[in-house]
């Protein structure tokens, strides 16, 4: 399995044996694209899931530090929460060899109703039970592609 996000689209799509599998409406970055820290844009190039977190946790649990809090987070809530699971990614091409530094996941998210725009502070969000969907269907160290 691989992971294609398409920025000016806002979707990922999840490739198997070089066939779209399924497609997932998706928010990244306000600010735009780039690998500068402090930045929060969305890097592009080519990534690997470096870690997953949150197996068993209910959808739109709260995470601080990717750990889970036992809090859910609304649509109504103010606060930009990383919700459901976490896939953390880590650059392997030069430009964006510190997305890893950078905490740069794919996450679920409380604003769901601001998906399919560029919303977020650098991080790939998605809708909480899609986010549990690619969780459950992709490993550590599968391939992802972020397009501009």
């Amino acid at each position: 399995m691989q992971i294609r996000i398409h920025v000016p689209s806002q979707t990922l799509d999840l490739i198997e044996n070089g066939a779209l599998f399924r497609r997932y409406v998706v928010s990244t970055s306000r600010f735009g694209l780039g690998t500068e820290p402090g930045s929060n844009k969305t890097p592009t190039g080519r990534f690997r899931i470096a870690e997953k977190h949150g197996d068993g946790a209910v959808p739109g649990e709260i995470f601080v530090s990717r750990v889970a809090t036992g809090r859910s987070g609304g649509e109504n809530d103010e606060h930009d929460h990383v919700q459901t699971r976490i896939l953390w990614l880590a650059g392997l091409d030069s430009a964006n060899a510190n997305t890893f530094d950078r905490y740069i996941y794919i996450h679920g998210t409380n604003a769901e109703s601001r998906l399919g725009t560029p919303a977020s502070y650098g991080c790939v969000r998605m809708g909480n039970e899609d986010v549990i969907d690619l969780y459950d269907r992709v490993p550590v160290g599968a391939e992802v592609e972020i397009e501009a």
